[in-house]
């Protein structure tokens, strides 16, 4: 692993604990809010969309039957994983409150710095290996049963 490689990995857990310090700001803070803000809704998803990049780029985007835009496969690709980002992220934050309200043991420090340890270790854990493409099996026709 390249320290390039490395930075980029450390960045969302480094994001969560910057979020949770972020916390000792006064309560009206508007960095208190941006920080946690940005956190929940990017650091969970990121660390552990990460954990599953290789296995992203296997397929990679088909554009349009016409290829006007060289550039659709590496746009539309990107355009995918920030969207996994951010999905990824609110499933988690929901998940982890959901468990915190269940236990009765719901604050919102609890739900970041949950989410915090969960971004921190999914950034530590060894990336999925990609598997190479199986070819898609055979569409039957319209009115078969299957």
């Amino acid at each position: 692993m390249t320290p390039q490689e490395l930075v980029v990995r450390m960045l969302p857990p480094f994001g969560g604990w910057l979020a949770l310090a972020a916390l000792a700001l006064p309560g009206g803070s508007p960095l208190r809010g941006a920080a946690v803000a940005v956190f929940l809704a990017t650091g969970p998803g990121a660390a552990l969309v990460g954990l599953c990049a290789p296995a992203l780029r296997v397929r990679p985007a088909q554009g349009p039957v016409e290829r006007r835009d060289p550039g659709f496969a590496r746009r539309s690709d990107l355009l995918e994983r920030l969207m996994l980002i951010v999905f990824v992220s609110v499933g988690a934050v929901m998940i982890v409150a959901t468990v915190l309200f269940a236990t009765h043991t719901f604050t919102a420090q609890r739900v970041l710095l949950a989410l915090t340890v969960l971004t921190t270790l999914a950034a530590f854990c060894p990336r999925l290996r990609a598997s190479p493409p199986t070819p898609s099996t055979p569409r039957t026709g319209k009115g078969s049963a299957l």
